[in-house]
């Protein structure tokens, strides 16, 4: 596995078009491999996330089961005179270093939804997005468990995590517009099960991975005051 950055210009056309599509930059991710069990092989997938810092600050991250080549995002949305357009690293030393008890900061953009139907009468069930921040953050909590870890507490006693980016978004395809709302959770979790979390890293959270959601990123969490 590996954990990819690739820095976006937002100032150029080809790239606000990826910004505006999750479609079309699903696309341009699936175009960085060439080998297709780069892209996707059994018990893993590729994940990715933009994440903006900024109005001139964005990144893509990708997680992948084999070494992505990101040249025709470098020439059409990226920064072509920088050196190193993109930087990847292996991910194994990571999920090998990962163990119950540990405490990670993280991010996660999501697609929150439950099912139903849209009428008392409809034959089918639809996926609806949750709207409300409290809804959102229980769609997250509830499922952590599952997933090999908790969302830690804070002193008074509230899930530790902030929400941004809340937004419900729009794309085009063959077969129709898709809509998906969407949620990036900052917050602090304990790892509770290794090899659970181990395939949550790899293999995401949620629906709409292939859309932007579902990449569930660590970094060292802050300890003391």
């Amino acid at each position: 596995m590996y954990l990819t950055r690739f820095q976006i210009n937002p100032a150029r056309r080809n790239a606000r078009k990826l910004l505006s599509s999750a479609h079309a930059m699903h696309g341009a991710v699936r175009a960085a491999f060439p080998v297709v069990e780069d892209y996707e092989r059994a018990g893993s997938r590729t994940l990715w996330r933009l994440d903006t810092t900024g109005t001139t600050s964005v990144h893509l991250y990708v997680v992948s089961p084999g070494r992505p080549d990101l040249t025709h995002l470098v020439e059409q949305a990226g920064w072509p005179t920088i050196g190193d357009a993109w930087v990847t690293r292996d991910y194994e030393g990571l999920l090998a270093s990962l163990g119950a008890g540990q405490s990670w900061a993280f991010r996660l953009t999501a697609n929150p939804t439950h099912s139903g139907r849209r009428t008392a009468d409809a034959k089918d069930t639809q996926r609806f997005g949750y709207l409300r921040e409290s809804e959102q953050v229980e769609w997250l909590t509830s499922r952590a468990q599952r997933h090999g870890f908790t969302v830690a507490t804070q002193h008074d006693g509230r899930a530790n995590l902030s929400l941004h980016r809340r937004q419900t978004q729009s794309f085009k395809r063959a077969m129709g517009t898709v809509t998906l709302t969407t949620a990036t959770y900052d917050g602090v979790l304990q790892v509770t099960d290794t090899d659970a979390f181990r395939r949550t890293l790899v293999r995401g959270i949620g629906p709409a991975k292939a859309y932007g959601c579902g990449l569930l990123t660590l970094a060292p969490a802050q300890t003391g005051p």
